[in-house]
């Protein structure tokens, strides 16, 4: 609920444990905000949008036409440039998010970046944090031997199930889609974190939002996704009445 006065800050990601986890810095830094939730960008509200001192959006997720979801927030970012912008971005929507969001109110950070380098751009504003931080301009690693096992070692089912995680499905979801019980499904997520040496759910995100768990999932593609994934998350990220135009 927002109150009429002091500072307010929408987070804004599909992921709900990055949602938790972006709430909890937010919380332990600046307690003098007032939250709100929104797990897509059509979710925000006008409401919201005009008492924003901070929006952090995680635009790590958006795999399904990305550049459509960046315009998006390229059209909010000249209505509303009083609003200090923060995107967390992954490499490979880096050259994207660069050529449409990096803006005098926009501050663009990795989504691999150290929770300092979140609570200083807050500190800095929009007038003197970083464009684009340091994290997202170092050159990409190397790829190991290692990420070539990874690829062996997941079975077709496995990926399914951390292709739709990626998307924001819960356990629920995933199980309907593919006639599953839910039993069968958090099984094979957990026989997948084994495989990758994953010990929490927090590690899976981060992985299946690495370059490397993008490219491996196919999460992101120049060939456009198999027409067994476009229907549902079309249905789900269909436009709402309540974003501001």
């Amino acid at each position: 609920m927002l109150s009429l006065h002091g500072k307010h800050s929408v987070i804004i990601s599909r992921i709900p444990v990055m949602q938790n986890g972006l709430g909890g810095v937010m919380t332990r830094h600046f307690p003098d905000f007032d939250l709100t939730y929104c797990s897509s960008l059509q979710e925000l509200t006008l409401l919201q949008l005009r008492r924003a001192d901070v929006i952090i959006a995680d635009i790590t997720g958006e795999y399904w036409n990305p550049r459509g979801a960046l315009e998006e927030y390229f059209n909010l970012l000249n209505q509303y440039r009083n609003i200090h912008w923060i995107f967390l971005v992954s490499r490979p929507l880096n050259p994207i998010a660069v050529e449409l969001l990096v803006r005098p109110e926009s501050t663009l950070l990795s989504d691999m970046e150290p929770i300092e380098g979140l609570v200083n751009a807050i500190r800095a504003g929009s007038e003197r944090a970083e464009r684009v931080s340091q994290t997202l301009l170092a050159p990409e690693p190397q790829s190991t031997g290692d990420e070539d096992e990874n690829v062996i070692a997941l079975t077709h089912s496995e990926r399914k199930v951390l292709r739709l995680l990626g998307k924001g499905w819960g356990i629920n979801q995933i199980a309907t889609l593919l006639k599953k019980s839910n039993k069968t499904v958090s099984a094979q997520k957990n026989s997948a974190m084994r495989r990758l040496s994953l010990r929490s759910n927090a590690d899976m995100y981060a992985w299946i939002n690495s370059t490397q768990g993008m490219r491996e999932l196919s999460l992101m593609s120049a060939y456009g996704e198999f027409e067994e994934w476009k229907k549902p998350i079309q249905q789900d990220i269909s436009p709402s009445s309540k974003i501001a135009r």
